[in-house]
């Protein structure tokens, strides 16, 4: 239902009348999001509206433009009969001890959201990733008193900044190259890519990739015939046939992926939003490609009245009953395998002979298969393919 109504409310220290619809579809507080105010828009776009039902005032927050208590004659009638104590919505009352406080979304965090919004690229789980780094990174901005900071206004003296307090927190080598990986993304989306330095210049050092340890894991026939689900079942032989990540196997859709020599990735699915192709090198696999384009029938690996969430929830129960654990291991044994196809030699994290120990035509051959086994595997950097195969 639509309601239309007046508020004159008092806004650091002015009278600002202004007449204003609002659009209320379900029980719950209204936001900015659902006002418009006539001849202008409202600033501060997400910031709660709490209404509450206090003689004739209203108290409200609305943006670092107004006051923290906006308090006035607010009187609301509805578009089409009835009264305004039928508002669809439930009184929230207000403590008054937050009475002052700050909005609930700060404008950094807001525009980051919209650029998110904008920017829809990577796969699910790197999207996930991404609004969560980025939600930390702007609420840690604030808390170093980088207060009313906008998106476009990204700098490097902000980047080094989060740089020294992470340290100063504690946090892995890993954690602030991923979180400052997805600060990158942040200043390319503005056109500002050149405000985040290095790693190196940030004093972040290089993680420790290699450890010559075989962490490949095998598929258990009897383990995988408990897995009821038939499209969990099949994403799982992907994984172990082609090196997939977990979530590229579920989003495997046959009819667009399976190109006949290869299979092609959609970024959409990847880790990183990088599309890659992976051979297709013997008849087993080409079997299990025509199973799987039967079984999916035009879809992805997942079923029809089920959502990606709700597959992947169904993949984690499975394999969990199953007792199958580590099958990110399934990437570490398509790996170790192209190794030796390619080489004619075990990896050394295998038990084959170390990197340094090979001259000549057997270094050659080994920097070759690593870099294909590396795209294979949807990594960009020839050093990553050291986790998997060893030094």
């Amino acid at each position: 239902m639509y309601w239309t109504g007046s508020v004159s409310m008092e806004v650091s220290g002015r009278n600002t009348g202004a007449k204003v619809w609002m659009a209320l579809h379900q029980p719950c507080r209204p936001t900015i999001n659902e006002l418009g105010v006539k001849n202008r828009r409202i600033r501060a776009k997400s910031c709660p509206i709490a209404a509450h039902n206090v003689k004739d005032g209203l108290a409200c927050g609305s943006g670092k433009d107004a006051a923290p208590a906006c308090i006035g004659d607010f009187e609301v009638t509805p578009r089409e009969g009835g009264h305004a104590h039928d508002l669809p919505f439930l009184p929230i009352p207000i403590d008054p001890k937050r009475v002052g406080a700050e909005p609930a979304v700060r404008d950094l965090n807001f525009d980051l959201k919209r650029l998110q919004a904008a920017h829809d690229d990577g796969s699910h789980g790197t999207r996930t990733a991404r609004s969560y780094a980025l939600a930390q990174i702007a609420d840690t901005l604030h808390e170093l008193g980088f207060k009313g900071l906008r998106a476009t206004g990204l700098r490097r003296k902000h980047v080094v900044a989060l740089v020294k307090e992470w340290k100063r927190q504690g946090r892995s080598i890993g954690t602030m190259k991923n979180r400052t990986a997805h600060i990158r993304w942040w200043a390319k989306r503005i056109g500002r890519p050149g405000v985040v330095p290095a790693n190196g210049e940030l004093g972040i050092a290089n993680r420790e990739y290699v450890t010559n340890e075989d962490r490949s894991a095998v598929l258990d026939p009897e383990k995988l015939a408990r897995v009821q689900d038939p499209h969990v079942a099949m994403a799982l032989r992907l994984e172990a046939a082609f090196g997939l990540r977990r979530e590229e196997a579920i989003k495997f859709t046959p009819t667009r992926d399976d190109r006949g020599g290869c299979i092609r990735l959609k970024g959409s699915t990847t880790k990183g939003g990088r599309p890659r192709e992976v051979p297709v090198r013997h008849a087993a696999q080409r079997a299990l490609l025509d199973e799987a384009r039967r079984l999916a029938g035009g879809r992805a690996l997942i079923a029809p009245e089920r959502t990606y969430k709700q597959q992947l929830k169904v993949y984690e129960s499975q394999t969990r009953d199953a007792g199958l654990y580590r099958m990110h291991g399934l990437r570490h044994a398509y790996a170790l395998g192209r190794y030796e196809e390619i080489t004619g030699w075990k990896a050394p994290a295998a038990g084959g002979p170390p990197r340094r120990s090979l001259t000549g035509a057997r270094r050659r051959i080994d920097t070759a298969a690593r870099r294909s086994i590396a795209e294979e595997l949807g990594h960009s950097r020839l050093g990553v393919a050291g986790v998997y195969l060893g030094a």
